[in-house]
């Protein structure tokens, strides 16, 4: 989880709300009643199939149901019924809540300790993650790594893991980001292991672990919190891990600090791995799956985007590079996807653009001024994007063009968690306050 060998630790970036990014596959035999249980959504990519959205807004932006505080951070907000779950910060604390999805009045909050640095406190201490909802548990993973399981209702600590003090994980330089997922009866994490000095790195081979040591990822029992199995070593990254299904099973798809690998879920065993020439970069983005063969992966600063695809040969799973480009650079944004085209947000210390890519060719469509770097949910053919300066707006993007219906000013600087969609409410926060809005 630590970036190095990069100008990341010189530059802004949020993380898992923030940091933000995305898929189009999440798979888990755990069925949960929540509209948006997890970080992207209900399948982890931004993409939710509504109805029912206007047109077009008043020049003062959608109809606000409520507004409030709330704290710092870039966790976005969950959605489950008739309570929301986010985290925030105030001074030294972080905090877990759930709200009133009718009123934004706190329900409940549990307070966690969570001191941070000179560096996390330069853009902003988090938290950064994204909670997770799975049946009548909600799991949460602060800046410090501490993780947490409750009871959604009510919210009483059922387990609990400090990542660092009892695994010897690190705390990456900004704080933790990548946010959890299910699989089956487990959460997996990132927690990953503390290096000496010159070790792993950036650009290098991944140390071999000793058998049985590797803890890049680490899935934990539900219910009683119990480690189920960890493994591998990689240098890991602060961009979110994904699942997705390729003929026929099911994988776990992690972008670390020097490739993008494909794990079996059920044990964490290594099924295919991949090292680009090129440096990844900040990988701060989730990548993306086309849901047939494709991963879509993106990086700012000295990175670029690429094209993984995965075929069979030989009973082996191969991964093959179709493109690398640096015209489109993912910062902390996501990146959605219809059809052969991606869209997203590239820009990190320059202008930013929100544009357009044809995933098996690499092809750069159009490229749009009129946003700085910006979060986004797709929702029946219309895109919902909110910018890091706290502009919200509606907009169509295709292969051809792109059209913003509507644009207004709503949060501050900045609003990096990217917005929550369920119906046509929509939830947005900034780093001081939570709003929800109708955009029917």
């Amino acid at each position: 989880m630590k970036v190095r060998g990069t100008k990341a630790q010189s530059v802004p970036r949020p993380l898992g709300s923030g940091l933000v990014a995305v898929a189009l596959f999440a798979i888990s035999a755990t069925t949960t009643q929540a509209q948006w249980p997890q970080f992207g959504g209900p399948n982890r990519n931004f993409i939710v199939d509504c109805k029912g959205l206007a047109e077009k807004w008043p020049e003062e932006g959608p109809k606000k149901l409520w507004s409030r505080e709330l704290g710092d951070g870039y966790a976005t907000i969950l959605v489950d019924g008739d309570r929301l779950f986010t985290m925030y910060r105030t001074n030294e604390d972080e905090f877990t809540v759930a709200l009133d999805a009718k009123t934004g009045k706190t329900v409940w909050e549990h307070k966690n300790a969570s001191p941070f640095t000179k560096l996390m406190a330069e853009y902003g201490p988090g938290p950064h993650t994204t909670p997770l909802i799975v049946g009548d548990r909600l799991y949460t993973i602060g800046t410090n790594a501490v993780m947490h399981a409750y009871d959604k209702k009510t919210g009483k600590v059922l387990w609990k893991h400090d990542l660092p003090a009892e695994y010897n994980a690190p705390v990456p330089g900004r704080g933790y980001g990548a946010s959890p997922i299910a699989y089956k009866n487990t959460v997996i994490v990132v927690v990953d292991r503390k290096r000496e000095e010159g070790e792993g790195g950036r650009g290098q081979e991944p140390p071999k672990p000793e058998p049985g040591k590797g803890q890049s990822l680490m899935a934990f029992d539900q219910e009683t919190g119990s480690v189920v199995w960890k493994a591998q070593d990689f240098d890991m990254s602060y961009a979110s891990p994904i699942l997705i299904k390729f003929d026929g099973q099911d994988q776990l798809v992690v972008l670390s600090g020097n490739e993008l690998a494909g794990l079996n879920p059920e044990n964490g065993d290594l099924l295919w791995t991949h090292t680009s020439k090129t440096q990844f970069g900040a990988n701060l983005t989730t990548p993306y799956w086309n849901n047939k063969d494709i991963l879509f992966c993106s990086a700012a600063y000295d990175s670029g985007s690429r094209a993984i695809k995965l075929t069979k040969k030989d009973g082996k799973i191969v991964p093959e590079e179709l493109w690398y480009s640096r015209k489109m650079r993912i910062h902390h944004a996501n990146a959605v996807g219809a059809g052969d085209h991606v869209y997203g947000s590239s820009g990190d210390f320059g202008p930013a653009f929100f544009m357009t890519v044809e995933l098996p060719t690499g092809k750069i469509g159009w490229r749009e001024r009129g946003f700085s770097k910006a979060t986004c949910v797709l929702a029946g053919g219309k895109m919902v994007i909110l910018d890091e300066d706290g502009n919200l707006a509606l907009a169509t993007a295709t292969p051809e063009g792109f059209t913003v219906h509507s644009k207004c000013k709503l949060l501050e600087k900045y609003a990096w968690a990217a917005p929550t969609l369920v119906g046509t409410k929509l939830y947005v926060r900034d780093r001081k306050n939570i709003m929800a809005l109708d955009l029917g």
